[in-house]
Order: structure tokens, then C-alpha cells, then sequence
């Protein structure tokens, strides 16, 4: 599905159903470097019982147009637009890294908008190490490498599908934005992520159902790292998945169930 937002065209993958504004609607949001894809089994199931499902690509990352945006705020206010462009009053949203920031920046900024809040592979602060950093700028390879080591819990940890490679999978879906978005991409999404600072503000101001979602072996957002939000979202449930980050991947019917047995719940 195409929109124009914000003078740009958008791309959201809609599970292989039509869009429909008068179904509950689900926004699911990519972390750095990525794009829809990584929701592919969570989206599709859901656009096939009972949801209208928009799993998007950020500006200037897959099939969207348009320089990437620079800061989370900035993001935020695109998936408002979004929402605005499609017709969706009201939306739960979905986000995983650094899109679980932009999900919870945007139910600050638009509460009434947001129906449920599921926040995967979270932290705040959601620093990046300045090597990490640095590697983007400059060698951005390596920091696909380091960061593809650092989302999945095993780099022989076997697929769902025969034949496929997790890790290598998850390296060229990386690779692919670079050759896409040849403008530092990595470095830019890093850096929003370092430079987000009104997460705690934003989470105070929750009301909304709200779902956190960890792997039990991540390392990029690791459990511990969690502990400012899920004390500031005192009614949050918390769902643990033995998984990296890359959770949806790893151990993608437990985060399915966990999304399912969530959305069920009335929303104020």
C-alpha cells in the first residue's frame, strides 16, 4: 500500500489483505536498518483474523521515499501523518528497538490516537556505544557485522524454514537498505536512537494497554537495561521470549501469541 506522507510516498505492507480504517488497525514499526519485513509472520497472521495491518517503511528504508528522518520526534510525527494519510482514527502501535521509541514518542504526542502500546526489544536511554557509532559513520559493513552478532542469540540458531539462514538473512535485509539508502542510514537511526531524550516524559504520560516485549538473551537491549521504563509504565505486562533481539525472527510464534492474547484487551 502507498500513501503520501508528508510530501513523500510511503510504503506500508498491509499482510496480503486490503486496508480496512473500519477494523481495528495495527501499526507494526521497524528498528534501525530494517524494514516491514521483519514483521513478516506477526503481520500476516493478524491481517487474517480480524485486523486491518500496516507495517511500514520508514522514510528513506525500503520501498519509502524521502531522506531518513534524524530523530525519533521527527518519526514520530510521520507516523502520525501516516495514520492521518490512511484513515486511521486509532491504531495500536507495534514497534521493535528503535521503533518502539517512535511507537511510544507518538502515544505522548497523539494519546488519543493509540490505542495499545507494544514496545519490543525496548530501552531507555537507548544509548549506542560510540564504537558502534563510529563504525556506522564510517564503516558501516563492520556495523552490520557487529550488530548481526549481537541480535540473535546464536548464530547457528536454526529457521523455521528449511534452508534459511537467520543470521544471514537478517545480514542482507541490512545490506539491502545500505545499497538502497546509500547516506550513512545506520549511522542516522543510531543516532537518533543516542539522542532521544524525552522517553521517561513519554512514558509517564502512558495510559493506554501496554505490553513489553524481551528476549531473555538480548544483548543490544538486554532485560536489566529495562528497568526505567517498566517501573515508569507501572501497568505494563511483561513478556519474556527465549530470544536475542531479534525476537520476531527467533522465536516468532511466541511473540505472535504474545501480540494475540494482548490485542484482545479493550483498550479505554
Amino acid at each position: 500500500m502507498l500513501l503520501n506522507v508528508q510530501g513523500a510516498q510511503a510504503y506500508c505492507y498491509t499482510g496480503g489483505k486490503a486496508f480496512d480504517a473500519q477494523l481495528p488497525t495495527l501499526v507494526f514499526i521497524h528498528g534501525a536498518q530494517n524494514d516491514h519485513s521483519v514483521w513478516g509472520l506477526q503481520s500476516r497472521y493478524l491481517a487474517h483474523h480480524g485486523y486491518s495491518v500496516l507495517a511500514v517503511d520508514l522514510p528513506g528504508h525500503g520501498r519509502s521515499k524521502g531522506a531518513a528522518k534524524r530523530s525519533v520526534e521527527e518519526l514520530a510525527d510521520w507516523l502520525i501523518a501516516l495514520l492521518d494519510a490512511a484513515g486511521a482514527l486509532r491504531a495500536a502501535l507495534i514497534g521493535h528497538s528503535m521503533g518502539s521509541l517512535v511507537a511510544l514518542e507518538a502515544s505522548q504526542r497523539a494519546p488519543q490516537r493509540v490505542s495499545h502500546l507494544a514496545l519490543l526489544g525496548s530501552t531507555y536511554p537507548m544509548k549506542v556505544s560510540d564504537a558502534l557509532l563510529e563504525a556506522a559513520r564510517s564503516e558501516e559493513q563492520t556495523a552490520i557485522d557487529m550488530v548481526n552478532i549481537w541480535s540473535l542469540s546464536s548464530q547457528t540458531m536454526p529457521c523455521a524454514v528449511p534452508g534459511v539462514s537467520l543470521s544471514g538473512s537478517a545480514r542482507r535485509l541490512m545490506q539491502r537498505m545500505s545499497r538502497l539508502n546509500p547516506e550513512q542510514l545506520f549511522h542516522t537511526d543510531f543516532s537518533a536512537c543516542n539522542a532521544y531524550a524525552g522517553g521517561e516524559a513519554a512514558a509517564r504520560a502512558v495510559s493506554c494497554p501496554t505490553l513489553f516485549v524481551f528476549g531473555g538473551k538480548d544483548i543490544m537491549t538486554p532485560p536489566k537495561s529495562t528497568k526505567l521504563l517498566r517501573e515508569t509504565i507501572a501497568h505494563a505486562q511483561t513478556v519474556q521470549v527465549d530470544a536475542g533481539h531479534q525476537m520476531m525472527a527467533e522465536q516468532p510464534d511466541a511473540v505472535l501469541a504474545a501480540l494475540r492474547g494482548f490485542l484482545k484487551q479493550d483498550s479505554a
